[in-house]
């Protein structure tokens, strides 16, 4: 691991352990302006599965955001250990930052044993290799956003994202609320299923509320909506590697009362279905727009 942006999102995930079910992360600025939720998904996650013994692997992740999160703040993470039984095991994960929660989740972990197989097809895409790398903003194209907007977009993040069905953000036309997606690390990482499982927790929130969006013709750009995730649910299916290329299947089934619905897929270069999401996201128009 050579790349300097994906060693510190690794050191991100790590956590300070500050007692046996207390952690400590800290925040990467990508220019949001608030944490971004895929940090604290994948934090919380790291800190449950550190305190899971007999390599039981996280299989489910439903989680709640309460309140946004300080970049410039440590975040805390307190671990109840709520149940170890012959396969299953159980935790609750509060995120505290400023004395107030701002995250909660429970994980369920389960010990590795076979049983009934059937998944559903990966859709006919073109792979990963046949796409355009995702298009650079010109500094004409910058100058129209904000200047933390302006360093994220500027700058190489550790993932790479090749559109499907890819759309101007600053034009957004309205689309059928489905999109395809493939990301991987930018860089090789250790063996660990853990890290992994992470890694792809992490970069699960880019992109899922957004397929809510599609139909309305508005993006996160225009400054015409505020977006916010409210809960977030993870499934993992399959061992999988994050540095290599998992094509993310969106589609978003319903919009209304301010809230858009939002489930993904997540299957290997093979066609394994590998991990499923859902989100319900805050969509409501900017004053004034």
């Amino acid at each position: 691991m050579t790349n300097p942006v994906v060693a510190e999102l690794v050191e991100l995930l790590g956590l300070e352990r500050l007692e046996d079910n207390l952690f400590r992360g800290q925040s990467r600025d990508i220019g949001t302006r608030y944490v971004f939720g895929g940090q604290v998904l994948g934090q919380a996650l790291s800190a449950a599965q550190q305190t899971v013994e007999d390599h039981r692997g996280a299989h489910s992740l439903h989680a709640y955001f309460l309140r946004a999160g300080d970049i410039g703040a440590p975040i805390v993470y307190n671990v109840e250990r709520t149940r170890d039984g012959r396969s299953f095991s159980t935790r609750r994960v509060i995120a505290i930052q400023h004395g107030e929660q701002i995250f909660n989740c429970t994980v369920s972990f389960q010990i590795e044993e076979p049983g009934f197989e059937h998944q559903m097809a990966m859709p006919n895409v073109p792979q990963a290799d046949a796409l355009p790398s995702r298009k650079v903003l010109s500094p004409d194209e910058l100058e129209k956003l904000p200047p933390k907007l302006q360093r994220w977009l500027g700058s190489k993040g550790p993932f790479e994202l090749r559109y499907v069905e890819p759309r101007d953000e600053f034009n957004p036309g309205k689309l059928d609320p489905v999109q395809h997606i493939w990301f991987r690390l930018v860089d090789r990482i250790g063996d660990s299923p853990t890290l992994h499982r992470a890694m792809v927790a992490y970069a699960s929130d880019f992109n899922l509320i957004g397929s809510a969006m599609l139909p309305h013709g508005i993006s996160w750009l225009t400054g015409k909506v505020q977006l916010a995730s409210l809960d977030h649910a993870m499934w993992f299916h399959r061992p999988f590697r994050a540095d290599e290329w998992l094509l993310y299947s969106l589609d978003s089934p319903t919009a209304q009362g301010a809230r858009g619905l939002a489930r993904g897929q997540i299957f290997s270069a093979d066609g394994r279905l590998v991990a499923s999401t859902a989100q319900e996201g805050m969509m409501r128009l900017a004053e004034g727009k």
